[in-house]
């Protein structure tokens, strides 16, 4: 008996600064999936404008009743969401709340999780409260800034400091600042993509990219992979224009390395994530329990729905392990209907 294909929706797009960047890591899943096990259809979601690409250079509008859309003259429903909306409302929590009411599974963890996530702000706050190692922050919220004056800022979190979009991703809106009279323009720059701004202390040493996923099957901790950059910091240009050199396994000590692995795995479960998610880290130095220098790990934010262009992490990580992204993708979705 012939095996009924799985209709898989792969949801770019957004109403974000990350539109574009969500379309190229839309084309980047498309090559990934495996198209003899799947139907694959790319929808484009931007305000109410929902449509899907039918592969032949037309598209069709999707009933937001049911997620459906029809072509050559049937209603085709689909089976699956593969999220990939970096940025509202893919990665906050609000599209996933659309999925659980019209009752379609989808790659990434649920809604609190991803309104959790997506302030970076909130995240820091509940993960130091499981002893994660974060760096020293404060919020300032738009129409209150007056409440936290540039002395304040340089006396708790030190300079040189980063300010930063509380709820974004991709570096847009975030501000390497060197002296307090930096401070304003660098808010006003960061409100632009969020009302609420988080100015977060410099921690000095490695970045790093860790990928993992889990099924009920296995627990999978990918190679991480170690940033370099000229830039100032990991900004868009780094990201996306190739302006970064990227290092598969990172240069870490075997302990290190062990310890970055465990506590992946432990946040992944501290969170109830679901699917692929990418972790961002700053190895730093610092005194351990014995008074001895030791690498410190810091957490810097968590990806729900990570980058998967031809320059991202993740496929990258997912070589290095000996994996192909057809496999690993084919094991998250299937693991929802096993």
């Amino acid at each position: 008996m012939k095996q009924i294909k799985r209709n898989i929706a792969i949801v770019c797009g957004g109403d974000s600064s990350e539109h574009d960047v969500s379309m190229r890591s839309a084309q980047g899943l498309y090559s990934f999936f495996d198209k003899e096990r799947y139907n694959v259809y790319i929808v484009d979601v931007k305000g109410l404008d929902w449509h899907v690409d039918l592969g032949d250079g037309t598209t069709a509008s999707i009933d937001r009743n049911d997620f459906s859309f029809v072509k050559d003259g049937k209603a085709v429903l689909f089976d699956y969401a593969y999220i990939t909306i970096h940025g509202t409302p893919g990665e906050n929590g609000v599209l996933q709340g659309y999925f659980d009411l019209i009752g379609i599974p989808y790659s990434t963890s649920g809604v609190l999780v991803e309104a959790m996530t997506f302030d970076k702000f909130v995240l820091n706050q509940y993960l130091r409260g499981y002893g994660v190692l974060v760096a020293d922050s404060l919020l300032i919220r738009s129409g209150y800034e007056e409440l936290v004056s540039d002395d304040e800022v340089e006396a708790r979190i030190g300079m040189p400091c980063f300010v930063k979009p509380a709820a974004d991703g991709s570096s847009f809106g975030i501000s390497k600042v060197k002296n307090k009279d930096q401070l304003a323009p660098a808010i006003r720059k960061a409100m632009l993509e969020s009302p609420e701004v988080m100015v977060e202390a410099c921690i000095n040493g490695t970045e790093i990219s860790v990928g993992c996923y889990k099924t009920r099957e296995r627990s999978v901790v990918l190679p991480a992979t170690e940033v370099v950059t000229k830039n100032e910091f990991f900004d868009y240009d780094a990201k996306y224009n190739g302006q970064v050199q990227e290092i598969t396994p990172a240069r870490l000590s075997e302990d290190t390395t062990r310890r970055v692995r465990e506590l992946t795995s432990h946040i992944y479960d501290i969170l109830h994530c679901n699917g692929i998610i990418r972790i961002d880290y700053i190895i730093g130095r610092g005194p351990g329990k014995d008074g001895k220098e030791v690498d410190k790990i810091y957490m810097l934010e968590i990806n729900t729905t990570p980058g998967m262009t031809a320059t991202s992490f993740i496929p990258q990580q997912v070589r290095a392990a000996g994996m192909t992204m057809t496999e690993v993708l084919t094991e998250i979705v299937e693991n929802q209907f096993n």
